[in-house]
């Protein structure tokens, strides 16, 4: 014990997150070998976790949880990693991204900025750096937001690439990004998306006025069971919603604005004349 290292847990998320590790084994009589063994880890690398030399991986957290017992809880191990790991997105956000890649359909509405399916990485970065000048988030989180929209288009290149539909306020495209060169390799990205077979892209002009259904951002996902979940967020945290007497009524707004709103068509004829810089 005389080696033992006093822990402070309000230092960082990673020293939280090994001084529970320790809490908890501790509570139970375990050696750190011990806990290894359940978790099929050596002592060295639990010890080297718990003092915060070692960063805990997606594989140690869900292990944790099931040596401990608090997998299918309100406070798992794998939430206090994805807070670690994605320490400047909203609450919430990470696990929503988790059943995008994973979605069969994904119904989008955005306003003011594009969502990130849709983003350049020049675009992105535009708007992380953005942020950082105004003190919101650090260079690092920068980098960090920058990577999830990269890992996010990433997950949908896939064998059976889920049915995309994306509505755009019509301040989305009123709203340039970056550099004019950024802003027009971004509009020529959106073209090119409303081109491949599996997606849908439409604007909802200003002119919409009280028909437009939403004023805020909808995220709709259907996953492979048919089961739909929806995905808001507030200032400070994001919420996801699987009850379907909630979402339900949500996808029949969405329906509502689709009917609403141009077509595709008209949609990539506004993008066109943006790009020769006619209103």
């Amino acid at each position: 014990m005389v080696n033992r290292k006093e822990l402070n847990p309000e230092s960082s998320p990673q020293a939280a997150f090994g001084a529970r590790v320790r809490s908890m084994r501790e509570a139970r009589g375990w050696r750190q070998e011990d806990l290894g063994e359940l978790m099929e880890y050596s002592g060295v690398h639990v010890s080297a976790v718990e003092v915060g030399r070692k960063m805990p991986t997606l594989r140690f957290a869900c292990r944790a949880d099931a040596a401990f017992g608090t997998a299918g809880t309100a406070d798992t191990f794998e939430r206090q990693w994805r807070e670690i790991r994605h320490g400047s997105l909203l609450e919430g956000f990470p696990e929503y991204v988790g059943h995008e890649g994973r979605a069969v359909e994904i119904r989008l509405y955005e306003v003011g900025v594009l969502p990130g399916l849709l983003q350049t990485p020049e675009y992105a970065s535009a708007l992380a750096d953005s942020a950082v000048k105004r003190g919101a988030i650090t260079p690092e989180q920068a980098h960090e937001r920058v990577t999830i929209v990269a890992e996010r288009q990433a997950a949908l290149a896939r064998k059976r690439p889920p049915l995309v539909f994306v509505v755009l306020d019509e301040s989305c495209l009123r709203r340039p990004i970056g550099e004019p060169t950024v802003w027009d390799a971004q509009l020529a990205a959106l073209a090119e998306f409303a081109e491949l077979p599996n997606t849908v892209l439409q604007v909802a002009p200003f002119d919409m006025g009280e028909r437009r259904p939403f004023d805020l951002p909808v995220y709709l996902l259907t996953l492979s069971d048919r089961s739909l979940m929806s995905y808001a967020e507030s200032a400070h945290r994001g919420h996801l919603e699987r009850e379907s007497t909630f979402v339900l009524p949500m996808l029949t707004a969405y329906h509502q604005l689709q009917a609403e709103a141009p077509s595709q068509a008209e949609c990539v004829a506004m993008i066109s004349q943006l790009r020769k810089g006619t209103p």
